[in-house]
């Protein structure tokens, strides 16, 4: 580039440019076609058959004749890229032999790429030297314009076309046999499938509708027999393990209790907005209730031997729902909560006097009242008794809060405990943000919820946001102390100020160990968008 400017700086003092001026067009190596080439017109000043006319002629053609070559290179390189077999892709599998993936039939070395990756550097090992497609099908968020964009820049070639994928690579979707779907739930995503019920019907009866209880799934729905469905339950040192059917289930005394789940990243949309977080956009709707009907856990711990230790322990729980590698989906609780018959921990097979939906977990689910939806594994498949907690992702590597000042560069997992009972929240559904009002009289709903079997004891509201409050009326059951698994509803009717076209409405709840919400975002902001339970606010117009 430097040899060309001083080719043109020395032609600038011989010629004049005509339709370009005081520029000279080179085409880069470049699909865009704003980037094709501009032909100026030359007219040498002074004579055209002198000596320093011709040498001026030479250098030009001097010059094109480099950048012809180059344009050349270029377009060699644009229709002949390199072109691998997959059986070279596959020993490109380790940060030795660097980490060589493939998309259709383009190859990509992404060794730069893999400690970098959102996901964790394991999970794209997972796919090292052979095809992201059975990944990207699990994990659709992928495949979207700007993942497409970062994986272009680590293309080095394609796969031979003679070289024909092997049948083990044509992947069925594995999220085609997933169950159909209420049409009144707000979607976050389809694969795997996460949604959430709209405000307004959120809060329409104390019990959530099983149709649009708010679904939270990491992988496939799996398709069970309920004939033979077997639970493993492994038990102590010295004892068998059990394998329960339904039928077995059923000779254990029947519990049913009322529970509430709320997701971790109930309300993450709101961190979102504050300063960007990674993790689904849920709304307030990450949160429903229903009656659950089962045995308790500790009734089959202690028919499989197991009894209460004095060193640390944790029940550990495998769904049935896995990955391509077979990896399933995993969580703990303490064996301390587990074996307190108080603490009413279910192996359930009903919702709401129906058996399990298949998304919410059919034929059997844990049901752990007071304790972050997490730990509530879906499609239930084993369950065994273990010194530390389950070593699952996310047990180990999701689910946790940190302050504020930590990043993704910065995040140490194990520097932070596994979310068990969450913090007191609640929430406005009526009047929805933007909505316009009449004056004179506007109705406030919500919900409010405390983890650990904490009370809700008030709910404060205000039309000002924050300057003054008002104490809403609670609905619902009355709660037990220490017990108090499900949530309130709760309302406010309230007087429009005289004159007022606006209203900044928030809500704060109070739980029974006079936990507050805080009354902002930015102290309890964290990487991940868990753990959201600032003072929920709303804003809406006033008709006169």
């Amino acid at each position: 580039m430097l040899r060309h400017r001083a080719v043109i700086s020395h032609l600038r003092q011989a010629c004049s440019f005509q339709s370009v001026p005081s520029r000279l067009c080179i085409r880069a190596c470049s699909t865009n076609d704003s980037l094709q080439p501009q032909c100026p017109r030359l007219a040498f000043s002074g004579d055209n058959s002198s000596p320093r006319g011709w040498r001026v002629m030479g250098t030009l053609l001097g010059l094109g004749a480099v950048l012809a070559y180059h344009d050349h290179r270029c377009r060699a390189a644009e229709k002949s890229p390199h072109i691998y077999t997959r059986e070279e892709v596959r020993s490109h599998s380790s940060p030795e032999t660097r980490i060589w993936v493939t998309l259709g039939c383009e190859v990509f070395d992404v060794t730069e790429f893999v400690d970098l990756h959102p996901g964790g550097a394991s999970k794209l090992m997972l796919a090292a030297g052979g095809p992201l497609e059975p990944f990207w099908a699990l994990y659709a968020v992928h495949d979207q314009p700007h993942v497409r964009e970062i994986l272009a820049q680590y293309k080095v070639g394609e796969l031979s076309p003679e070289d024909k994928a092997p049948s083990t690579l044509q992947t069925s979707d594995p999220y085609a046999d997933d169950p159909i779907r209420h049409p009144a739930l707000k979607v976050n995503s389809q694969r795997p499938f996460n949604a959430e019920p709209p405000p307004e019907l959120l809060t329409e009866n104390y019990i959530t509708p099983n149709p649009i209880f708010f679904t939270r799934n990491h992988l496939p729905v799996p398709n069970l027999d309920p004939e033979t469905y077997r639970l493993h339950v492994v038990g102590p040192p010295g004892c068998q393990s059990l394998f329960l059917s339904l039928d077995d289930l059923y000779q254990f005394p029947k519990h049913e209790i009322t529970v509430t789940l709320q997701c971790a990243g109930n309300r993450r949309s709101e961190m979102t907005r504050f300063k960007e977080v990674k993790g689904l956009a849920w709304n307030t709707g990450a949160i429903s209730t229903a009656c659950w009907a089962g045995a308790r856990l500790c009734d089959v711990l202690a028919k499989a031997g197991h009894q209460l230790c004095e060193t640390e322990a944790h029940v550990c729980f495998e769904g049935l729902d896995s990955d391509p590698t077979g990896t399933a989906y995993g969580a703990s609780i303490p064996l301390a909560r587990a074996m307190d018959p108080e603490a009413e921990v279910l192996l359930a097979y009903e919702m709401n006097g129906q058996p399990l939906p298949r998304d919410h977990g059919f034929p059997v689910r844990v049901v752990v009242p007071g304790v972050v939806g997490a730990r509530h594994v879906k499609w239930l498949g084993k369950v065994s008794v273990e010194p530390e907690e389950s070593y699952s992702h996310w047990q180990r590597r999701d689910y946790k809060g940190f302050s504020p000042s930590v990043d993704w560069d910065t995040v140490d997992f194990d520097s932070a405990p596994s979310i068990q009972e969450l913090p007191v929240q609640s929430a406005i559904t009526e009047p929805k943000d933007g909505e316009t009002v009449q004056s004179g009289e506007v109705t406030i709903k919500g919900y409010a919820w405390s983890g650990g079997g904490r009370a809700v004891v008030r709910v404060d509201v205000s039309l000002d946001g924050g300057l003054t409050w008002q104490v809403a009326e609670l609905d619902g059951e009355e709660q037990r102390p220490q017990k108090a698994w499900a949530w309130r509803l709760w309302q406010l009717q309230a007087p429009v100020p005289a004159g007022k076209k606006e209203l900044n409405i928030v809500c704060k709840a109070v739980d029974d160990s006079y936990n507050v919400q805080p009354d902002t975002v930015a102290p309890i902001w964290n990487l991940r968008g868990v753990l959201s339970n600032a003072w929920h606010r709303v804003h809406v117009r006033v008709t006169p």
